[in-house]
């Protein structure tokens, strides 16, 4: 009879008949004289032996319920059918829906239905506090709830963990929890964080998200690891009845005459570089090619640095702030975010109108006073860069100005989603969209659309 047991990311075959020792994920281990297969794949290998008639006597996972888990949620139609369509596909793969339709909610299904040890994965420390709460009024009378991260170091059956944490401790916490979730599981594409599942034996696994694909692909390395996406939903789709129903307005502004000139000569010596060297941009892997050649060759870092500073000049328009004002002025009753790419554009505009700005140096506890004071109406508006794409709790909104950005649709839809839960009154979300004309900006808004 084999045995399997968890071993420093691997399991560990000990005694491996003929037709498991072939199997393609499995690979001999002369110094243990026994057989490892890659942690994830445990699954699998479980049910390789039991199509095959084959006694194991496991000891990878200690299989024990939390205590009958339930939960007060009243799940949603279309949130039910994500759930039940993760579970047809064996409690593995991913679950697509917009900011702001609940996908906690389904994560919070699938754990109260498995009753098993759960390890949350998540990007921030904001979120890291959201999932705990959530989980602790849920679950906090039948089971501890452990975090990993912001100063805790705490494991419990069900542990939250950010994506950093998880990682450090990635082979440590392999064979503590039957379930992984992982928010945001877009990250779980960047290389080391892979590990996080890589390393574990657990054999549910959920992704949630409301952008699955990446422009590096790294996609289908996720899906390698937790299972395709097996349940999708898009704003369009839930607005009306889940979500707010929304419009996206596209306001064009002219680069001033200064602006153009600059505007054109950084373009121009980026362009000549690129037919100069054969050199062409057709994917993220491209761009780093030519990051790569910066380090070395000086025209390459001219070039660089030149698209950077055409990007500075069409991103930060001066024609921008003009519009700004009187999007200001004109949704004075209303609940208004502005995103932009740069910080210092957001110190830059806090002070012209009087608006409370969030960067990455804001202190979390100024952080959270803002948007508690932006909830409770206090302030009518905020602007920011960046960190409140994704990860932060932002108060209900109802106006999206995008003055600036990376051009991606993963940060457009989560932009648009800061305005899409559903309003009081009934009411549309409006998201405008600044763009200079005849620039890249202007192409990459066309593509998006």
């Amino acid at each position: 009879m084999l045995t399997l047991r968890y071993d420093e990311g691997t399991i560990r075959i000990e005694d491996a008949p003929d037709d498991v020792a072939r199997l393609s994920f499995v690979e001999a281990d002369p110094r243990s004289e026994t057989h490892r297969a890659p942690a994830y794949r445990y699954p699998f290998l479980r049910r390789t032996c039991a199509d095959r008639g084959l006694r194991a006597d496991d000891r990878v996972l200690d299989r024990f319920g939390l205590g009958g888990l339930s939960t007060t949620y009243d799940l949603r139609g279309y949130q039910t059918e994500a759930l039940d369509a993760w579970r047809d596909a064996g409690d593995r793969g991913v679950i697509e829906l917009p900011t702001g339709s609940g996908k906690t909610v389904v994560a919070i299904g699938a754990i109260a239905a498995l009753d098993t040890p759960t390890l949350v994965v998540v990007p921030t420390i904001d979120l890291l506090e959201q999932w705990a709460g959530e989980l602790e009024a849920e679950f906090g009378e039948t089971t501890a709830i452990g975090r990993l991260g912001g100063g805790d170091q705490r494991l419990e059956p069900i542990t939250v963990a950010t994506y950093d944490s998880a990682y450090l401790r990635a082979e440590a916490v392999g064979d503590r929890f039957g379930l992984l979730v992982f928010d945001e599981v877009h990250h779980l594409g960047g290389a080391g964080y892979r590990d996080v599942a890589r390393l574990s034996a657990a054999p549910a696994r959920l992704g949630l998200t409301a952008t699955f694909e990446r422009p590096d692909g790294a996609h289908e390395t996720i899906e390698e690891l937790l299972g395709p996406v097996v349940y999708r939903r898009s704003a369009d789709d839930l607005a009306g009845e889940h979500l707010a129903d929304y419009d996206i307005k596209r306001i064009e502004v002219e680069l001033t005459p200064e602006e153009r000139a600059s505007y054109e000569a950084h373009q121009g010596t980026f362009t000549d570089y690129l037919a100069a060297s054969g050199l062409q941009l057709r994917s993220g892997s491209d761009y780093q090619e030519l990051v790569k050649r910066s380090g070395s060759d000086p025209k390459a870092r001219e070039a660089l640095l030149a698209k950077q500073r055409a990007r500075e000049v069409m991103l930060n328009a001066d024609r921008k702030r003009e519009v700004l004002a009187d999007l200001l002025d004109r949704h004075r009753g209303d609940r208004l975010i502005v995103f932009t790419a740069y910080t210092d554009l957001v110190y830059e505009l806090a002070s012209r109108f009087l608006i409370p700005p969030i960067t990455n140096e804001t202190p979390a506890d100024e952080r959270r006073e803002i948007l508690d004071r932006f909830r409770r109406g206090a302030y009518s508006r905020v602007v920011a860069a960046n960190v409140l794409d994704e990860g932060v709790d932002v108060p209900d909104a109802n106006v999206a100005v995008v003055l600036s950005g990376s051009g991606s649709e993963r940060e457009f839809t989560q932009r648009l989603g800061r305005v899409l839960r559903p309003k009081d009154d009934g009411g549309r979300a409006i998201l405008y969209e600044v763009v200079t004309t005849e620039t890249a900006e202007m192409r990459v808004s066309r593509r998006r659309r």
